[in-house]
């Protein structure tokens, strides 16, 4: 169970990328293209993604449990990471409870553009016993790199 007890400036921001906690963990193993990740999400998973200003149809980015997260990591891998992601940057704010807010920079090869894109997110998370079990990502920018 998560404890009320308010956390001090240093316990909140920045937490580094090397933090062992879930929605960190995730992303990592997401970058590394592993099917562990799914050991890292809770059976209850509230997910979806967002993206801020753009007339991409992200509808079927949205899953309730892990079934449903399969196939919306498929359909990623195949239509938005064909190639993978590099994690640039990741740092979270522990905003108490088991909540965090992380922003999240990442380059891919985005199918869509036909070329490298670096993209800035920010994710809220809950974890709770140490699994993701809510996440809400905006996707704020894709930036072409060429």
């Amino acid at each position: 169970m998560n404890s009320a007890i308010p956390l001090s400036p240093s316990e909140t921001f920045p937490l580094p990328r090397t933090e062992p906690i879930a929605i960190h963990r995730v992303l990592d193993l997401f970058e590394k293209g592993s099917p562990e990740l799914f050991g890292e999400l809770s059976e209850q998973l509230d997910f979806r993604i967002d993206h801020y200003r753009d007339e991409t149809d992200v509808a079927w980015q949205v899953a309730s449990g892990l079934e449903e997260m399969a196939g919306v990591l498929q359909r990623l891998a195949q239509d938005v990471f064909p190639k993978g992601t590099h994690i640039l940057a990741l740092a979270s704010q522990a905003l108490g409870q088991g909540w965090f807010l992380t922003r999240f920079e990442q380059r891919f090869f985005y199918p869509v553009r036909n070329c490298e894109c670096e993209s800035i997110t920010y994710i809220l998370s809950h974890e709770d016993n140490g699994k993701l079990d809510f996440f809400r990502e905006t996707v704020t920018t894709i930036e072409e790199r060429r």
